[in-house]
């Protein structure tokens, strides 16, 4: 999916943004760009050998008894909050229920329940459509279901769309960082139904990251996207839940005037059990594939941190087919120098190992793959930087001088920060880098601080 992936500030806003902008003022990684993913073996991610345990703060976090997801909440409690309403559901396949089961045939074998239209993002309700590909609407052959793309000819349901409906249901996977669409998606609908006076219901999921990971620059306002819906930190430690909150109780979040903010009606279903300590494989659940590039949790894990650091210059994630978003080559550059580049980085977190890989005959050969030392000391984004820097270093042209205006365009739109573009443009690999991730830093802190008041759990 792209992840690839909108309102002057409010109230909340303001005293964050202040600090946020004034020291600067002067992607993600699309995966139009990326490798093919490679078949997971296992969509259970407890098997990466390269994340090591997490060391929660809460001890609730190791609980062995699996979380109730939102779907598994609403269905606990009868589905009393559907009951007799007309329904959409916003969805894709990895809208499932603790047990596996897809939320559309949960609600369409729900008592009382009457699923009447599905509505699909990027990738479709069924996850097969490639990325940046526009969808269109069709009838679903498994349900009789009209379906309505919202990655097509349109990115916001119409009103003829949500015509009938009381209520429009989201049940989307998202991966914790801020270009990935599906968020993106959910403010766009969000914001229709309100202005059509539809009920929105978000049944919550976890952040495979958890909760307590905030890192990266924020997004400047003028380059709001479909790849930047909020303005958050690229990996922003927020639910899918807790963003619909943000956007429904903080003025300027959504595009739409202050009645039609304050009347639109939300509901989150929260998860139990999950909290903010639980990374994916604390939580007890399988991996379903959130999109073509993103199989398993280890590029989930894999996408903020060398997604944006693979989209300008001669890097590439992912090692032919194998290890999207954890492979990474340098087009000129042998191994063994590109790894005495990469351990010489010293980043902080992350360590860098030889992976057995098939070279383009089948032949037994060996790649590079970006392993996490220490979760408790990486910072999820800061890897792409020193890629960057890197990248200025060893190639004979600065990749972000050579960029086009609509690359450069996209890039920003991913990234989030035009004044660290026109410094990698003017500075190359003399980039002050350290100043850069300091004050990102300090932003960071003090979004973390201010969109407390959203969260669901501790």
């Amino acid at each position: 999916m792209t992840r690839h992936r909108f309102s002057s500030p409010g109230p909340f806003w303001a005293p964050l943004l202040g600090l946020i902008f004034a020291g600067l003022a002067g992607c993600a990684a699309s995966s139009e760009r990326a490798t093919p993913a490679r078949p997971p073996t296992s969509v259970l991610a407890t098997s990466n050998p390269s994340l090591p345990a997490a060391r929660p703060s809460n001890s609730t976090a190791l609980s062995p008894h699996p979380i109730m997801l939102g779907i598994d909440v609403l269905e606990s409690d009868g589905f009393r909050l559907l009951q007799g309403k007309r329904i959409g559901l916003l969805t894709h396949p990895a809208g499932v229920n603790r047990r596996g089961v897809s939320t559309v045939e949960v609600l369409r074998q729900a008592p009382q329940v009457n699923l009447v239209a599905l509505f699909g993002p990027e990738h479709g309700i069924y996850g097969d459509e490639k990325a940046n590909v526009p969808v269109d609407d069709k009838i679903d052959p498994r349900t009789g279901l009209p379906v309505y793309s919202l990655y097509g000819k349109y990115r916001t349901p119409t009103p003829k769309m949500l015509q009938g409906l009381d209520a429009l249901v989201v049940d989307l996977q998202d991966i914790g960082t801020r270009s990935y669409t599906y968020v993106s998606c959910m403010r766009l609908a969000m914001q229709a139904c309100f202005a059509a006076g539809v009920e929105f219901i978000v049944l919550d999921r976890p952040n495979p990251l958890g909760g307590l990971k905030v890192d990266g620059p924020p997004l400047d306002p003028a380059w709001k996207s479909y790849v930047g819906a909020f303005r958050v930190p690229y990996v922003h430690g927020l639910t899918i839940g807790e963003l619909a909150r943000m956007g429904k109780n903080a003025p300027g979040v959504l595009d739409v005037d202050e009645a039609t903010r304050q009347a639109g009606r939300l509901q989150v279903v929260p998860m139990r059990g999950w909290n903010r300590a639980m990374r994916w494989p604390e939580t007890g659940l399988k991996w379903v594939p959130t999109s073509p590039m993103i199989p398993d949790f280890a590029a989930a894990v894999g996408y903020p941190m060398v997604g944006l650091g693979t989209y300008l210059g001669n890097f590439s994630h992912g090692l032919g087919p194998n290890y999207p978003f954890r492979g990474i080559s340098h087009k000129g550059t042998r191994i063994d120098q590109l790894e005495y580049h990469l351990n010489a980085m010293a980043v902080p977190g992350i360590a860098i190992r030889r992976v057995p890989v098939p070279d383009a005959r089948g032949q037994q050969t060996q790649g590079l793959y970006v392993s996490i030392s220490d979760w408790n000391t990486w910072n999820p984004v800061e890897f792409n930087f020193h890629l960057m820097k890197l990248a200025c270093l060893l190639e004979p042209t600065n990749p972000f001088g050579e960029a086009t205006d609509a690359v450069a365009g996209l890039f920003i739109k991913h990234m989030g920060s035009e004044a660290f573009f026109e410094a990698m443009k003017r500075d190359g690999a003399r980039i002050d880098l350290d100043r850069w991730l300091a004050t990102w830093r300090q932003q960071a802190d003090v979004y973390q601080q201010q969109s407390r008041r959203f969260w669901l759990y501790p």
